[in-house]
């Protein structure tokens, strides 16, 4: 009689366990759907250069996110130096494991305008002649595409730390003015190169 019931008993379970199986997978499944993470984060060298930026990003999928940020720079400071701009940069991420965390790479896009000059402490850099900075002003807008490769580190329960470089094309179109209030043009241009497109250290807030 005990064989019997042991025997039925076991074939139930084993009936059963088919179900279980297909359970756990269906929630597993639909766990990360669940788990959508959304964050906003500041680049910390963008305000060391007293540019106003702001980030937000969202986990679309278990290992990819889209971020998006902006920053502003509209001051002019001493000795007529400025480094004006805004700038826009979507980017799509894909994390190695799991979205916000650890590893990423990255494609992004920027666009945006710029009005800098007389700024002492250009120096030319792969090719392009920031050093005119120095006795110049330029005035235009710009666009480019890279991509990039970061890191995440988890701080706590809702903040990271971010840090990303990117590396892509760039296109500038400008004019030249030899002084910061005047009007006079003395020329204009155009370039495209190879060069960083993103350099970043985020402080992130995950919600």
């Amino acid at each position: 009689m005990l064989l019997s019931i042991l025997t039925r008993t076991t074939r139930q379970h084993q009936r059963r366990f088919p179900t279980l199986l297909a359970s756990l997978a269906l929630a597993c499944t639909a766990l990360p759907a669940q788990s959508q993470e959304v964050a906003i984060k500041t680049n910390l060298l963008y305000d060391a250069t007293a540019t106003v930026n702001l980030g937000a990003e969202v986990q679309v999928a278990p290992k990819w996110s889209l971020d998006l940020s902006g920053n502003l720079n509209a001051w002019t400071f001493s000795n007529g130096r400025r480094w004006k701009h805004w700038m826009v940069q979507p980017e799509a991420r894909y994390w190695l494991c799991d979205a916000m965390a650890g590893h990423f790479f990255a494609v992004h896009a920027l666009g945006g305008q710029f009005n800098i000059g007389h700024l002492p402490f250009a120096r030319d850099f792969l090719g392009m002649k920031f050093s005119n900075l120095q006795d110049n002003r330029y005035q235009g807008w710009y666009a480019g595409a890279g991509i990039g490769y970061g890191y995440s580190w988890i701080l706590g329960k809702h903040w990271n730390l971010e840090a990303e470089l990117g590396f892509g094309w760039l296109y500038g179109h400008y004019d030249i003015y030899e002084c910061t209030g005047c009007g006079r043009k003395t020329g204009k241009g155009h370039r495209s190169t190879f060069a960083p497109t993103k350099a970043a250290i985020n402080l992130v807030y995950v919600f």
